[in-house]
C-alpha cells in the first residue's frame, strides 16, 4: 500500500473516531433494578410528597399512608424543579369510572413531561387491540400507541419507568426531537421514540427545562413511589 493511501485511511479513521454518536435513551434502564438512585428526588414517598399545585389555588390532591390521590377536579400538581434529560419511576393505580361518558375519561391521568408531552395514564385493561387508540394507557398522547398493551385491571398497582432526552434547539429552531424510552409494568412500550412535537394540551416546545406534571383529570388516580433523577444525555464522540 502506498504512503498516500495509508495517510488517507489514517485521516478517515481519525475523523470517524471523533464523529458524534447518535443521542439515545436506550441502555439507561436496567428494568431488573428499579430502586431509587441516591441522587434521585423522591416526589411521592412513604412519608410525604414533593409536588406543588400547578395553579394559584390550593390543590385538592390528598396524601395518606404513602399514597397521593388525584383531585376529583381539573387540578394538577407539578415538580418544584424544572427538568431537561431525566429518568423517572412512577407507580400508579387507576380507578374504574363505570359512569364515564366516554371511554377515554375512565381512570384518566397522565405524566406530562416538561408540561409538553403526555404519557397517558388510563384504565385500559381489556380494550381490544383493534380498538386501542393512541389516547389510551401507555400512549404518547394522540401521537403513538404503546408497542405492547400491558395495562392491569383498575385497582392493581402499575409502573412506568421512563428515560427522556429533551429536544435540542439552536436558538429558537429545534435541531433534534425529544426522545423517550418507556417500560410499562416491566415491558418495553416505547424504544427511544422521537417525539415529533407537543401533545394534546401540552405547552409549546422550547429549549428551556420545564417541570413535570401529574395530571388531575376528574379521576381519583393514585400514585406512590415516584422519583426522578436528572441526567445529561449529550451526544458523545464515538
Amino acid at each position: 500500500m502506498n504512503m498516500k493511501r495509508i495517510l488517507a485511511l489514517t485521516f478517515l479513521s481519525l475523523a470517524l473516531a471523533g464523529r458524534a454518536a447518535p443521542a439515545t435513551t436506550k441502555g439507561i434502564i436496567d428494568i431488573s433494578k428499579v430502586e431509587r438512585p441516591a441522587d434521585a428526588v423522591e416526589l411521592v414517598g412513604p412519608s410525604g410528597y414533593n409536588l406543588v399545585p400547578e395553579g394559584a389555588e390550593p390543590t385538592k390532591w390528598v396524601f395518606a399512608d404513602g399514597i397521593l390521590t388525584a383531585s376529583p377536579m381539573w387540578d394538577s400538581v407539578v415538580t418544584k424543579e424544572a427538568y431537561g434529560d431525566f429518568r423517572m419511576h412512577v407507580e400508579f393505580n387507576v380507578n374504574d369510572a363505570k359512569d364515564a361518558k366516554d371511554r377515554e375519561a375512565n381512570g384518566n391521568s397522565g405524566v406530562y413531561i416538561q408540561k409538553r408531552y403526555e404519557l397517558q395514564i388510563h384504565n385500559s385493561f381489556g380494550i381490544p387491540e383493534a380498538e386501542y387508540t393512541h389516547s389510551y394507557g401507555g400512549s404518547i398522547y394522540r401521537q403513538k400507541k404503546p408497542d405492547q398493551f400491558l395495562s392491569k385491571k383498575a385497582g392493581e398497582w402499575q409502573s412506568y419507568d421512563i428515560v427522556f432526552r429533551a429536544a435540542r434547539f439552536e436558538g429558537e429552531k429545534k435541531s433534534e426531537n425529544a426522545r423517550i424510552t418507556v417500560y410499562h409494568n416491566g415491558g418495553l412500550i416505547h424504544d427511544d421514540y422521537a417525539i415529533t412535537g407537543k401533545t394534546g394540551a401540552g405547552e409549546k416546545e422550547g429549549p428551556e427545562p420545564r417541570p413535570i406534571k401529574l395530571q388531575g383529570h376528574h379521576n381519583p388516580v393514585q400514585f406512590r413511589n415516584v422519583w426522578i433523577q436528572k441526567l445529561m444525555l449529550d451526544v458523545k464522540p464515538r
